[in-house]
């Protein structure tokens, strides 16, 4: 089954990666894509304004954040706009709504190759960076915080820029 399969196991943390014939990027990090900083919405953003907002900023996706922090989904624009017309939600309606609450996390000192896997499958991975937080009483904690979105044109457009062939 899914522990049969390389790239699943790579994916999700439970194997390095042996691919024999690596492309040259394989083993680059995920920090030298240079991704722009991310658009995120707070969960009380209504459907209409999400629709608003990605249309005025040229945005297709955008990670839904609590205050906080904690990152809550995805809202894209065609599952917005789908869900909406089709009735099963309301423009005046908290994109929480409409939300992908399944999606991948990949960190900046990951791979370019596990990133690969992911996007096999997904049409998109948010890049996080665990950051320690420090509460008043000197207690800590690990915080994941956005950096960024990634897709498969992200990639390919660092490979294609930068091909050593």
């Amino acid at each position: 089954s899914k522990f049969l399969n390389d790239k699943w196991m790579i994916k999700n943390g439970f194997l390095n990666d042996i691919q024999e014939h690596k492309p040259w990027w394989w083993n680059i990090k995920v920090q030298k894509l240079n991704l722009s900083a991310p658009l995120i919405l707070l969960p009380e953003v209504s459907c209409q304004k999400a629709i608003e907002i990605l249309q005025e900023k040229g945005y297709d996706q955008a990670p839904v954040v609590a205050e906080s922090g904690l990152i809550l989904g995805m809202v894209t624009l065609s599952n917005t706009l789908t869900s909406v017309l089709a009735g099963n939600a309301q423009f005046s309606d908290p994109v929480t709504e409409v939300i992908y609450d399944q999606f991948s996390k990949i960190g900046l000192e990951d791979s370019l190759g596990k990133l690969s896997c992911i996007l096999e499958n997904d049409h998109f991975a948010i890049v996080v960076h665990e950051q320690m937080q420090f509460n008043g009483n000197g207690s800590s904690f690990m915080k994941q915080m956005v950096f960024g979105v990634v897709t498969a044109m992200d990639l390919l457009t660092f490979v294609s820029r930068n091909d050593k062939k």
